[in-house]
């Protein structure tokens, strides 16, 4: 009996898996739609790499630095388990994870939730960072900040004894990502044309609205993966619960963005859709196992609306963040992290202050780490390429190819 539940598990979580591999795709297709088609060859690479640098970095060190094994009594700051990856004895057994999973699908899976977060960062800084500057943030920042703040929760560490609640990371992931993106964009600076002489934003045209689109579809379908799996079992009441609050969220997130984005403007903005749906998805990612139904039309809802008011304050803080990724990802990540202490089984005033304490915490610690790594490369090999490569195109200056004919 022990084996049929532990295989059933096992495969759903491997189910999983497969689709949180399949948002980075997703991801790909956003990017390249809603940014200029001379940097498409550029996105492609840096998605590929975030992919398998990712794994590695986790392999290699991020998965014994997020699971470090902290003793009981201990701060629940930082601890290291050692380089490498070997399953511990009774691994592949009913004894490891409650018979949830094995200890390799365990791995595999957490290694795609520390390549994802650093996939938020290459949306916001598209069309102007150089390559090897990217690439050197990217193992840095997966390698290091993502486990350590993972740690502090999902490994034990000193925020789940403080009894933060965040199932399936809209700051652990999400919001980590998108402080990363928020100092990159920063130190960046806006693409070229982006501000008139007055600081107002103009319109850089997406290259494939079609493409951005099946992007975000693909990405939802994703989040079955991702929440789902982080059910860390194929229980059928919380699973199935967990994919209603999700899907739901997404609808009453797009709806909300869409409605919202036409009062404010007069115009039905496909984007600001397209972005409402992903805003519902992070935020209910928090909560997801914790809200009714209804809780989710709610989170979804407000979620929409902050997309579209966070777009435009962005931009009026002349940042350029080319897809929208601090805005769907951080304030959207920051929102669905508070609205556990608003709705659901566990709300209450104590559980919310937990939950801002515990917002303020990674935010300072990724802004720090974040900062570091980008003023540094900033300082020695530079973060921004110059005006001629950007004007021309990262595909033909970084890569010496243009995706299309």
């Amino acid at each position: 009996m022990e084996i049929t539940i532990l295989t059933v598990n096992n495969v759903w979580m491997m189910v999983c898996t497969a689709l949180v591999f399949f948002m980075h795709l997703g991801f790909s297709f956003l990017e390249i739609g809603l940014t200029q088609k001379k940097n498409t060859v550029n996105i492609l690479f840096k998605n590929f790499f975030v992919i398998t640098a990712g794994l590695l970095m986790y392999a290699l060190g991020g998965f014994n630095l997020m699971y470090p094994g902290f003793e009981e009594g201990s701060a629940g700051i930082l601890k290291f388990a050692g380089f490498g990856i070997t399953a511990p004895e009774g691994g592949m057994g009913f004894g490891y994870a409650d018979g949830g999973y094995t200890w390799w699908t365990d791995f595999l899976f957490q290694g795609m939730f520390a390549a994802t977060a650093a996939t938020i960062v290459s949306g916001a800084v598209a069309g102007r960072i150089k390559l090897t500057s990217f690439m050197l943030f990217t193992i840095l920042y997966v390698g290091l900040a993502y486990p350590i703040v993972g740690s502090w929760k999902w490994g034990g560490g000193f925020l789940d004894t403080m009894g933060f609640y965040d199932f399936a990371g809209s700051t652990l992931v999400h919001s980590v990502g998108g402080w990363g993106a928020l100092v990159g964009i920063y130190l960046l600076g806006a693409r070229i044309g982006k501000f008139d002489e007055n600081g107002k934003p103009r319109v850089l045209p997406a290259s494939n609205i079609p493409l951005a689109a099946s992007g975000v579809l693909i990405l939802w379908l994703g989040w079955f993966g991702f929440n789902g799996g982080s059910v860390l079992s194929a229980d059928p009441t919380l699973t199935s619960l967990t994919l209603v609050t999700t899907c739901i969220a997404a609808a009453a997130g797009g709806i909300s963005s869409a409605i919202f984005a036409n009062i404010l403007y007069k115009k039905y903005d496909l984007t600001m859709y397209m972005n409402g749906i992903l805003g519902g998805l992070v935020g209910i990612t928090a909560g997801a196992d914790q809200m009714s139904p209804t809780d989710a039309v709610w989170i979804g809802l407000i979620a929409g609306i902050i997309i579209v008011l966070s777009v435009a304050f962005i931009d009026k803080l002349k940042l350029d963040d080319p897809v929208g990724a601090v805005s769907v990802h951080l304030i959207c990540g920051i929102w669905g992290t508070l609205a556990v202490g608003i709705f659901g089984e566990i709300a209450g005033l104590g559980q919310f202050m937990i939950q801002l304490k515990s917002i303020l915490i990674v935010a300072v610690f990724c802004i720090i780490s974040a900062f570091i790594i980008f003023f540094t490369i900033k300082s020695t090999i530079g973060l921004r390429v110059e005006k001629e490569e950007e004007a021309k195109g990262l595909d033909l200056s970084e890569h010496g190819m243009q995706a299309y004919e």
